[in-house]
């Protein structure tokens, strides 16, 4: 199979997809710790709130490296169309297998990231079943 200019082009829109949902997610988890930093002031002495730091800080640097693999393979995209602009098909076929390969890592990474951001709302979800549990008692 020969590789077209329109191939890497292709991927231009996807990865700007994914980069634009790796941006929301950044967002969304900052905000996340700027309301966590208030309840960490009212009660630093709270258990679930360590352990949310502690994974929210873990999802940063997931997001950052899944954000790093993407703009990776942005650029390898535009390296693969020059280099099939000026005929170098061979070589500009290794830097679109690096530019999937990047994508592939990014999207794995996300996979994993997502795991841990359903461990933050359950950790959420026990502190109200134990502030409920509680409440019942009383």
């Amino acid at each position: 199979m020969e590789l077209q200019l329109s191939t890497p082009a292709l991927l231009f829109s996807a990865i700007t997809l994914l980069m634009l949902a790796f941006t929301n997610r950044f967002l969304a988890i900052a905000n996340l710790i700027r309301g966590l930093h208030k309840n960490f002031l009212k009660d630093p002495n709270s258990e679930i709130i360590v352990k949310q730091i502690e994974n929210l800080r873990l999802r940063l640097k997931l997001i950052k490296t899944m954000q790093l693999f993407g703009v990776f393979s942005f650029l390898m995209c535009v390296v693969c169309m020059y280099l099939l602009f000026q005929g170098f098909t061979a070589a500009a076929n290794w830097v679109f297998v690096a530019s999937m390969l990047s994508l592939l890592v990014s999207l794995v990474i996300s996979l994993f990231e997502i795991q841990f951001s359903t461990k933050a709302l359950n950790l959420e979800l026990s502190g109200m079943e134990d502030i409920f549990k509680k409440r019942k008692k009383n």
